[in-house]
């Protein structure tokens, strides 16, 4: 190669590696450039919804751009997710979703229905919250013991009411494994999220529901609800003496509700890798800890690539449990 020729290719190759420079730091520097919404694909109250609201106040806080949380119910959190797998990923539409989002697809099969979306249209960012299921029933309600309710299920099956976050949601898919072990049958009435499930019980319409320990605590504490078992391989510190169901006989009933922040998939790599690292500012910041601590739902952070290989393992957990369970309503 003639030296003249050696040199054009090489300043070719460095205005191209300059260029794409340029495009990163072009990416970085204009975004945001207005308002983040994050997508929280259930009604307030529940889970989804604190694990959004402390993130969306810290990003709004460190980008110095306005980020609000919409609540977008419907479909158990398909309706949702499918609206931000389908946003424009340029990193103003953000997901904070639950561990039923690898779930609902399943069940779009199971029913052959036309798939919402993948799991795969969405690209993990950080892993927010992991907490176990809880069992609670109505304060009104006659059962002291996860024996007694299991003993009145089979007396007279369908007959107890739960209320879900719709079918084959978090609270649902919970429910059933549970019922499945146990050979009870339960009344499933759905609704569009945790919190108007946690209102019905507390009214009287329903008589439990699975639900995450932050969403129970403070009614467990006003002595609203009563908390009979706990889906986690371990003891819940806000719910000491709350057994486990391995404890109780049913080894394999295990749910945990996580809630995670996510992008959609094409979304540049430089917004990505400025979120994860926000998230994970947050995450270490003393006062959102305190805001979830208090709530009794403490940090799980994980960062993408850890988040990435938990939602391969849990989900494929769940997957199996829905294939199991089969067409419900």
């Amino acid at each position: 190669m003639q030296r003249r020729e050696f040199v054009g290719g090489l300043a070719t190759s460095w205005l191209a590696g300059g260029a794409a420079t340029l495009d990163i730091a072009s990416a970085q520097s204009a975004w945001p450039s207005k308002t983040i919404t994050i997508i929280v694909p259930f009604p307030p109250g529940g889970q989804g919804d604190l694990a959004a609201r402390p993130i969306a106040e810290y990003l709004q806080r460190a980008l110095g751009r306005a980020a609000i949380v919409e609540n977008r119910g419907g479909a158990g959190g398909k309706t949702g997710n499918a609206a931000a797998a389908r946003a424009e990923p340029d990193g103003h539409t953000l997901l904070v979703t639950l561990s039923s989002l690898a779930v609902l697809p399943e069940a779009d099969r199971i029913w052959e229905r036309p798939v919402a979306y993948e799991v795969g249209d969405l690209a993990p960012v950080a892993r927010i919250l992991a907490d176990p299921t809880l069992l609670a029933v109505s304060a009104s309600a006659p059962w002291k013991t996860l024996g007694e309710f299991i003993e009145d299920a089979k007396k007279d099956p369908g007959s107890i009411a739960y209320g879900s976050s719709g079918p084959y949601g978090t609270l649902h898919v919970a429910m059933e494994m549970f019922a499945a072990e146990a050979g009870i049958k339960l009344l499933h009435v759905p609704f569009t999220g945790a919190g108007p499930a946690l209102a019905a019980v507390l009214q009287g319409s329903c008589k439990a529901l699975a639900s995450a320990p932050g969403v129970l605590k403070p009614q467990a504490d006003a002595g609203a609800v009563r908390v009979l078992a706990n889906w986690g391989a371990e003891r819940v510190p806000t719910f000491p003496d709350v057994k486990t169901f391995r404890e109780l006989g049913f080894p394999n009933v295990e749910f945990y509700i996580w809630g995670g922040l996510f992008a959609p998939k094409a979304t540049p790599a430089p917004v990505i890798a400025r979120l994860r690292e926000e998230v994970r500012k947050a995450m270490a910041d003393p006062a959102i800890i305190r805001i979830f601590e208090g709530a009794g739902s403490p940090p799980a952070w994980l960062d993408a690539p850890d988040f990435q290989k938990f939602i391969a393992v849990d989900s494929a957990r769940l997957i199996a449990a829905v294939k199991k369970i089969g067409k419900v309503e």
